[in-house]
């Protein structure tokens, strides 16, 4: 065709067509210049930080880094430098969205709290159709924090929805599998009272709760990346505000389903959980000590007042509560995370003066202040404590640091040596060595010392020298009444 035919057919002007012919029907290869640029070395490091998963580096680039920058951009950057290419992407299957359904499920995880990798328990729980998530981390999961977990969710949420999809967990399964499944009366009696049941999926079946998997997916690729935690509280409250307030507003999924929003619409087809409900707790039964102590776990609280007795406390999720008589004596709140052998006591009262009967005494500084006194000293202990471990090994070091207290400092140090020499670690054996060394004279004593002889020429010296003996005939006197009083004498 001609030049004008071109140009009439396609509505072209004559310039572009002849810029079109001239490329001979390919497209010029240009270099892309990007409106924002990001440096190679932050996007490197940030992909170590993050593990890879590049929602978290946008996330973080956004608004650690105050870069305005899309992440279909950071996904082709991070491409372009060739990392991340042997990822390995993983099918899964797929599962309708179903109004009114809800999902729970935990998993393990190693996770690193301040400077020591501790594995907890993840709980999630997920509403299906709006995408909302409430999220907790345990040390140890049971059927009770179970139902303290859903309890917490549940009441933040105010609805519940009219099915719970859970695997064939023993915490809620008393028998059977999939549909055949039996609850136990417990957890069935929980559940009647918030208006939903448990359903348990087919065995192998795990894509009936598929929501919930996906959900602990991004926990992996999107909450862990490139943040720290101090402590299980610290966690906690960082996976609260990253479930509820950040993923409740953001995006989800193909759809761009928007949870907050989509909760509205589904709020309809649930069922509002009763705010009188009261939160589940154990009831266990507890005895007060002489000195106004209840033993708890690891810790102890105290009981004011002069009472002793039987007592029932009632430990709830984050609290507790000691009654006699159905009488309230105390409150208290649960000891934070690795709170262990500590007394706990009102803030607003003076600390009573007495330990706990049973509080458990540690021996830390005993062992410090031996192990300073020599390096032999500190040789035995790494010998005997080899083996001894609890109860044993603070017994032997409180024993061993007695014994150092009744003798001189080298017959100590001489006695430790000579046991270590012949692998010795009984108390017994210590003393009896320790005796003969004294009886031997082993260790000489030290007579290097300057002593001045002018102090015969002072006059308190000479003043004490030649003082009157003391007249001591009152003592005589008084051991004479006695002999004349005792009528046996």
């Amino acid at each position: 065709m001609s030049l004008g035919e071109i140009t009439r057919r396609l509505h072209l002007s004559r310039n572009t067509v002849r810029a079109i012919l001239k490329q001979k029907g390919e497209m010029p290869l240009g270099p892309r210049q990007d409106k924002i640029r990001i440096e190679e070395d932050l996007l490197r490091r940030l992909y170590a930080e993050c593990q890879g998963w590049m929602e978290r580096m946008h996330e973080k680039l956004v608004e650690e880094q105050g870069l305005d920058v899309s992440y279909s951009t950071v996904r082709r950057r991070v491409h372009e430098l060739g990392l991340g290419q042997g990822r390995e992407q993983q099918r899964c299957g797929r599962v309708p969205d179903k109004p009114g359904e809800m999902q729970h499920d935990t998993s393990p995880y190693r996770v690193q709290l301040g400077t020591t990798t501790t594995l907890l328990i993840a709980s999630m729980i997920y509403l299906r159709y709006s995408k909302r998530r409430f999220l907790r981390f345990y040390r140890h999961f049971n059927r009770f924090l179970m139902k303290c977990f859903l309890h917490e969710a549940l009441s933040y949420w105010g609805y519940a929805a009219q099915v719970c999809i859970i695997d064939n967990t023993n915490l809620a399964r008393l028998r059977g599998i999939g549909a055949n499944a039996v609850m136990v009366p417990e957890m069935a009696d929980f559940a009647r009272e918030r208006g939903f049941q448990f359903v348990c999926h087919e065995k192998g079946h795990a894509n009936r709760k598929a929501g919930e998997e996906r959900s602990f997916w991004t926990v992996e690729t999107n909450f862990f990346p490139g943040r720290s935690f101090t402590s299980l509280e610290d966690l906690n409250q960082q996976a609260l505000e990253w479930a509820t307030v950040r993923m409740e507003h953001r995006p989800q999924g193909d759809s761009r389903i928007i949870p907050a929003e989509a909760f509205e619409k589904e709020r309809p087809l649930l069922v509002a959980v009763p705010a009188h409900l009261s939160a589940p707790y154990v009831c266990v039964d507890r005895c007060i000590d002489q000195y106004g102590y209840v033993a708890l776990g690891d810790n102890y609280y105290w009981v004011p007042g002069k009472g002793r007795g039987q007592v029932k406390v009632f430990v709830y999720s984050d609290h507790l509560k000691i009654y006699r008589n159905r009488e309230s004596l105390m409150e208290y709140p649960l000891a934070g995370d690795g709170v262990r052998n500590q007394r706990i006591t009102p803030p607003d009262l003076p600390a009573p003066p007495h330990q706990p009967n049973n509080r458990k005494r540690p021996t830390e500084g005993e062992e410090k202040r031996l192990r300073a006194l020599a390096p032999a000293v500190n040789e035995y202990l790494d010998f005997a404590l080899a083996t001894r471990s609890g109860v044993a090994r603070h017994h032997f070091v409180r024993e061993l640091f007695a014994l150092s207290q009744h003798m001189t400092g080298g017959l100590f140090i001489e006695t430790l040596a000579r046991a270590l020499r012949y692998r010795i670690a009984e108390l017994g054996t210590l003393r009896r060595i320790a005796r003969l060394a004294a009886q031997q004279g082993q260790l000489a004593l030290d007579f290097s010392a300057e002593v001045d002889d002018s102090f015969c020429a002072r006059e308190t010296y000479e003043e004490g020298r030649l003082s009157e003996a003391p007249d001591l005939s009152v003592y005589d006197e008084m051991f004479q009444d006695d002999e004349e009083e005792d009528p046996h004498g």
